[in-house]
């Protein structure tokens, strides 16, 4: 099938988007103290972070699903996504701004600092989705909504990087996918060899520059989406086959699992970014199928979540710390 036919809609896709901010969601309530349960599932929560290098995956995945094979109107599409994620992002500013606005001026605590110190600078930037640019005010207003700052960036360099791939064979596709794992890995790794803040151990409370930096930066990012774009490729470019389903999806799951028990032994920082990737793509790749053993995944009320899951990310933290 050539990639300008008409493509089928993902609606397990869709579902697993729900899944990924639920694992998010999680971290948070595991932050604050609100976890209970098997040692397992308290693993798992804390390291739910990881569902935001799901989205960046997916992201380079999904644009080229629905976009290879088109003609691409640089301002249509930015207009588009724009008008996909910025109503909900607004949205989410205007009923976290309270407890920004006392966190930043009241509080003085680390977490704020930036803010504190530059509140009108943060305010502006989480307004122009530039926030993550200076990681040090990746958090401010609506924490969660540093990552819609470095996607910002990805439908920049999506409309030019399309315009590359659709040139690049499958073999080079194949090798895009370990190097944009290994570019990740490669500045995570970079810094626990430098450790430029002078810092044995990061933790998720460790607010230096340089652990920020390797955090949010969108460029850092970048390679996580850049590996979902040759995966969606090399999806529109094979078989698809439903049988390759079930390896595709149990290899990235036992990834997920793996990362789970290496958490406690891996740094922090190699797990936060990257490292995640490769079991992800696999996931995604292997829904994409739509064997017939995940049609579950079809149900009306996960699709109506999965849509919902965008607007239950940039929201959940509200509810979430009065735990």
């Amino acid at each position: 099938m050539s990639l300008e036919a008409v493509r089928p809609r993902l609606p397990a896709i869709t579902s697993l988007r729900f899944f990924a901010a639920f694992h998010v969601a999680l971290f948070h309530m595991n932050e604050m103290g609100a976890i209970t349960g098997p040692h397992w599932f308290k693993s798992f929560a804390a390291i739910g972070y990881v569902g935001v290098s799901f989205f960046f995956v997916l992201s380079g995945f999904i644009l080229v699903y629905t976009y290879a094979g088109r003609d691409i109107n640089l301002r249509d599409f930015w207009q588009t996504r724009f008008a996909r994620i910025y109503p909900a992002y607004l949205f989410s500013l205007l009923l976290s701004f309270p407890f920004f606005y006392y966190g930043a001026l009241k509080m003085h605590v680390p977490f704020f600092a930036f803010s504190e110190q530059h509140f009108a600078l943060a305010s502006v930037l989480v307004l122009l989705l530039l926030q993550s640019w200076i990681p040090a005010a990746a958090l401010s207003w609506n924490a969660v909504a540093w990552s819609l700052s470095v996607e910002a960036f990805f439908y920049v360099v999506f409309p030019f990087a399309l315009t590359r791939y659709s040139k690049l064979s499958r073999t080079v596709l194949w090798g895009l996918i370990p190097a944009c794992w290994l570019a990740g890995l490669a500045i995570s790794g970079g810094y626990l060899l430098l450790r430029p803040a002078g810092m044995p151990y990061v933790s998720s409370s460790n607010w230096s520059g340089a652990v920020q930096f390797v955090k949010f930066f969108p460029v850092v990012r970048l390679p996580e989406f850049l590996m979902g774009m040759a995966c969606g490729f090399l999806f529109l470019r094979s078989e698809r086959n439903p049988k390759f389903a079930l390896p595709l999806v149990g290899l990235g799951l036992l990834g997920v699992a793996a990362t789970t028990v290496a958490a406690r032994f891996v740094p922090y920082l190699v797990v936060h970014t990257a490292m995640s990737g490769p079991a992800f793509a696999a996931v995604v790749c292997g829904i994409a199928l739509q064997p017939s053993w995940a049609a579950w995944l079809n149900n009306r009320a996960l699709i109506l979540f999965g849509n919902a899951s965008y607007s239950f990310y940039l929201l959940h933290t509200m509810f979430v710390w009065p735990f």
